[in-house]
C-alpha cells in the first residue's frame, strides 16, 4: 500500500509537468495541444475521478511519454482525474544493477518497481495499486479506454 499524502508531496501535478516540459520536450506539449480525447470515455472517467489517483513516471527524452502523459493532462483538465507525475527520470548507465539514477530520478521508482516508462499506476484512495499501464495502452485501445477498463474492473 502506498501513502497518498507522501505521493502527492513528492510528485507534481500533471499540468505543471506538461507546462514545465514545454521547452525541453516540445513534442510532449504539441501532443497536449493537438490530441482529441475520446469524449465518451472521458465522460465515464469523470465518474471515477474522486476515487482514483493516477501516478505516472516520465522523462522528457521518452517518446512514449510524449504520447501518453499529455493525454493524462487532458483527462485531468476535462474529467477532473487527479494525475501526479514523478518526472525527469534518467537511466543509470554506470551501474548494471540499477536501471534509474537516483537522483535525479525519484526514489519512488523502486517503490513502484518501474522498469519501463511511462509507468502509469492507478491507485484507489487506500493507496492500493488497482492497475497499471506500462509504456502504451494495449493495441487497439486508446489510453482513455485502457484507464476506463481498469476503473471499471
Amino acid at each position: 500500500m502506498h501513502d497518498l499524502y507522501k505521493i502527492r508531496a513528492a510528485s507534481e501535478p500533471v499540468m505543471e509537468y506538461v507546462e514545465a516540459s514545454r521547452e525541453k520536450a516540445p513534442r510532449l506539449h504539441e501532443q497536449y495541444e493537438t490530441y482529441r480525447l475520446d469524449e465518451e470515455a472521458a465522460a465515464k472517467i469523470r465518474y471515477y475521478s474522486d476515487r482514483i489517483l493516477v501516478v505516472v513516471f516520465s522523462a522528457e527524452w521518452c517518446p512514449d511519454c510524449h504520447r501518453n502523459v499529455p493525454i493524462l493532462a487532458l483527462l485531468n483538465r476535462e474529467a477532473g482525474l487527479e494525475v501526479r507525475v514523478f518526472g525527469h527520470l534518467m537511466r543509470d548507465t554506470e551501474d548494471d544493477e540499477r536501471r534509474w539514477m537516483i537522483p535525479p530520478s525519484p526514489p519512488e521508482v523502486d517503490d513502484f518497481d518501474v522498469v519501463k516508462i511511462p509507468h502509469i499506476a492507478v491507485l484507489d484512495m487506500k493507496g492500493e495499486v488497482v492497475g497499471e499501464i506500462i509504456e502504451n495502452p494495449p493495441r487497439g485501445k486508446s489510453l482513455e479506454q485502457a484507464l476506463l477498463n481498469i476503473f471499471e474492473s
